[in-house]
Parts: structure tokens; sequence; C-alpha cells
């Protein structure tokens, strides 16, 4: 409701906050009003010590995704949504591989991955998940598993520069595997990996 009253004879009026900006004529006096709109809500920013921690951390992240990967070919970050940041796609240019025909696994030179900061980060560890065909031992249709130890104090970058390794096949578990073909696949043929041996650490910036 919007309370105000006629600035000739003083009489009060009360009506709902929809009738802002109409005029109208006081009942009292007859002199011609204009209901006043309510005073905008300013919300307050609160102080940098006073930003939540997780907040801080996402817009961290977010910097450093960002630098770390800038024109680096065989990783880039090609959308980040939320505010704070808290999704990310990321697209690989590794050589890895792809299930093929007759469970052998077939050549694959593109991948793409989303990793979606949950309300508990960095508490808990990012959650990962590929979104093309992949053949890997630690990675299914639901997860990438990027470690069973996350601390807090990890950084995102070092996350999505893991997960290429793991593509390239320089990174692999089989002894406790998302995909038990796969793991067999690669104890049978460790003489053939990784798939792709380049050094997927971006160079320092300075």
């Amino acid at each position: 409701m919007i309370t105000f009253a006629c600035g000739k004879c003083g009489k009060s009026f009360s009506v709902p906050a929809t009738f802002a900006g109409r005029t109208a004529h006081c009942k009292k006096c007859g002199a011609k009003l204009t209901v006043p709109r309510p005073p905008e809500r300013v919300v307050p920013v609160p102080p940098a010590g006073m930003v939540p921690l997780r907040t801080r951390r996402l817009l961290a992240d977010a910097e450093q995704m960002k630098s770390t990967f800038r024109d680096f070919e065989p990783i880039q970050v090609v959308s980040i949504d939320g505010n704070p940041p808290d999704l990310y796609r990321v697209e690989y240019r590794v050589k890895g591989l792809e299930p093929g025909r007759d469970g052998r696994p077939a050549p694959r030179g593109h991948h793409a991955v989303e990793i979606q900061l949950t309300a508990d980060y960095p508490r808990v560890a990012p959650h990962c998940k590929i979104l093309t065909p992949i053949f890997h031992p630690n990675i299914d249709t639901t997860t990438i598993c990027v470690g069973d130890h996350w601390t807090a104090g990890e950084r995102l970058a070092d996350v999505v520069i893991r997960i290429g390794e793991m593509l390239a096949y320089q990174a692999y578990n089989i002894k406790s595997p998302l995909d038990g073909e796969a793991a067999m696949w690669a104890d049978l043929n460790a003489a053939k990996l990784p798939t792709d041996n380049r050094n997927l650490h971006p160079p320092a910036r300075e």
C-alpha cells in the first residue's frame, strides 16, 4: 500500500501500490493529486570482507579459469554460467578413445565436459560429467572420477588439467574402475598408452 496526503488540505489516503503514478482528485477539497511512487528498495552491497567465502571462491575460480586456458589450444573453456559462476563447459582437443565396434576402442580427438560446482563446493569436489562418447576406466556417462582425495584448497584449473590427462590416458586407475571393459583393455594394452603424450599444463603467464 502507498500512504500519502493531499498537499492542499492534508487529508490522508492509502491506495494499492498498483495505483502509483495515477492522477485523481481529493475527496475533501477537490485538489488534483498524483499518487506517489514508492521509494526504490536499495539492497546494500556488503563490504568485501563480508562477501561469503563460497562466492569469493567462485569468482576467483572464474578469473583463474579464463587466464589459465586463454589461447591454449588443447583445453578451452567454452561457456561459463551462473552468478557467481558455478557451471562450466570445457572442450578438449586431446587424442583419446571412444567405444568402437566389437568392444574395441576407436580414436577420438574432441571431448566435451561439464563441471558443476555444487552448493557444498569447495568443501566437496566439483561434479564432472563427460558429454561426448568416451572409453576410459574411470569415466562413465554420469561421472568423471577425478580422484578420491579432494581438499578445498585445490584449484579448479588443476581439476580441468587432470581430466585432460585422463582423456589422454596419461592418468588412469584400473584397480577401482567405473568401466570394467575399458580397465581390462588398458591393462592389456599398456604399451599403447598414453594416447596423447603432450604436456597439458598451459604455460605460466606473467
